[in-house]
């Protein structure tokens, strides 16, 4: 359990002046007694069939206040709650090509502008993960349903070198395996890497993942292996499937990459291909209203998941029920408070 406010733990020092009051209390009723009862006036006899259960209100109300100091700290319990949730993993092509210009400022900041628009309006029950690409692929951000975290990652996304789609479909796809806890990665072995090496078989018996989709941000230029159209194949056999997201333009535009003058263009053909092997569609950035689609395709998954969460109103409302148990105590035995 943690505590969000733990420097109000402070206010237990009013505890032991309580108890220091309390004992104030209890010998100055003794005093009392013992100075009446010389005069006839009190009944010795009814103070001691009494006993210790005097003190049961006072112990009673005090362990209420205990309570009460806790809940004043404002607690937080690790509970595991089910509930209904998908997952889309966000694959930003980062290659040098994306920061062609022939979309304003550059194809890069069209991709972040256009996944912005699709994750503002999710609902809270769907996780979105961040995975980058350029020759090689790797997450950057773990499926979340934290707004201002996945829009972080994908804002410090810079461009790289080469391409490889089929790269960024595998560590999309493995991103989902490890989420819905399927990572079946050697020990002492980098899983994503054994992901690469020894891709998943699409040789499977039916759909695992139809709860997750992959939305690939590219302008589709493949320079390096695996083969894409596999990699959307083999990840169509897990049911997870691809909606591909064109930026730049079919025209395209020469610009200067690593010293050298490269023409680089959109091409469709091959995203709509991705989409069309894994069940997926494509749309181009300009279209991004079309990605709603993605999560209203989305079959929602009953999971049970560990959540932090705040359990103030508890430790309160178990005060005050201990703490009117007390005083309940001393009018129903003494007919007095304590």
């Amino acid at each position: 359990m943690t505590f969000l406010w733990p420097a109000m733990f402070a206010s237990l020092l009013v505890v032991p002046v309580l108890i220091y009051l309390y004992l104030l209390l209890v010998r100055r009723r003794r005093l009392l007694a013992a100075r009446y009862a010389g005069l006839g006036l009190v009944s010795e006899a009814k103070g001691d069939s009494i006993g210790y259960r005097r003190h049961i209100p006072a112990i009673v109300m005090l362990a209420g206040i205990l309570v009460l100091t806790i809940a004043l700290t404002r607690p937080q319990a690790v509970i595991s709650l089910p509930r209904m949730e998908g997952t889309v993993i966000m694959a930003f092509d980062v290659s040098g090509s994306m920061a062609a210009e022939d979309l304003q400022p550059n194809r890069l900041s069209a991709a972040k502008s256009a996944a912005q628009a699709f994750i503002e309006s999710l609902p809270s029950s769907v996780n979105v993960g961040v995975v980058a690409f350029s020759d090689s692929g790797f997450s950057v951000q773990a499926p979340t349903n934290d707004v201002e975290e996945i829009l972080a990652s994908i804002q410090r996304l810079t461009t790289q070198s080469g391409t490889s789609l089929g790269q960024g479909i595998y560590a999309s796809l493995h991103s989902i395996m490890v989420t819905m806890g399927e990572d079946t990665s050697e020990p002492g072995m980098d899983p994503l890497a054994q992901a690469f090496q020894s891709p998943p078989s699409s040789d499977l018996s039916g759909e695992r993942f139809p709860s997750a989709a992959i939305v690939l941000l590219s302008d589709g230029e493949n320079t390096s292996s695996p083969d894409p159209l596999e990699a959307a194949q083999i990840t169509a056999g897990y049911g997870v499937r691809i909606f591909t997201v064109g930026i730049g333009s079919p025209q395209g535009i020469t610009q200067e990459i690593n010293g050298f003058m490269v023409h680089t263009q959109l091409d469709e053909v091959t995203l709509r291909e991705i989409a069309r092997l894994s069940g997926g569609s494509y749309s181009n950035a300009q279209e991004s209203s079309e990605l709603l689609s993605v999560y209203e395709g989305l079959v929602p998954q009953l999971v049970t998941r560990p959540e932090k969460i705040e359990v103030t109103s508890l430790f309160a409302g178990a005060s005050l029920l201990i703490i009117l148990l007390g005083a309940a105590f001393s009018p129903s035995w003494f007919g007095r408070v304590p």
